[in-house]
């Protein structure tokens, strides 16, 4: 960290403590250079996330919105919500580190049907006919049997 006093890039953590619930941690430092002690504070830099949905409007991405559609999808089956938590924060974990501010809503439902074809291939039908709605019984069977290919691959 360099010295706010003297510019020198040598400088010594002497405290650390966490803030505001550890959501920040503040440092109290000490120059080699001309002895001045300093605080410095780290914080999560947060990008929000934004959906473009497929009428151009944006809103603010919501986890919990994720989660409660692959519930509906999961309807009567073994899955537990631990593990549809799981998938969502990992999609979020994804796009975070992307450090991309928006997604279209097409790219996020992409990411959810890539996670629910590994936890249950019933819940990702059921997610899939409802997001790309299919229009007829030709458009189901074309996705069936893209999924029966990659089940044997």
């Amino acid at each position: 960290m360099k010295c706010p006093f003297c510019g020198n890039d040598d400088t010594k953590v002497v405290d650390t403590r966490a803030m505001e619930d550890n959501a920040a941690i503040r440092r109290r430092r000490y120059c080699e250079a001309c002895g001045e002690r300093f605080t410095t504070y780290e914080r999560i830099d947060v990008i929000p996330l934004t959906v473009i949905k497929s009428d151009n409007t944006r809103e603010p991405f919501d986890r919990t919105k994720l989660v409660r559609g692959m519930l509906m999808s999961c309807n009567k089956r073994p899955v537990s919500v631990m593990q549809l938590e799981e998938a969502a924060r990992e999609i979020e974990n994804s796009l975070i580190n992307s450090m991309k501010k928006e997604i279209s809503s097409k790219a996020l439902g992409e990411l959810v049907m890539d996670k629910l074809k590994n936890i249950d291939e019933v819940a990702y039908v059921r997610f899939a006919s409802v997001y790309r709605q299919f229009k007829d019984i030709d458009s189901f069977m074309d996705e069936l049997a893209n999924l029966l290919k990659d089940r044997e691959e």
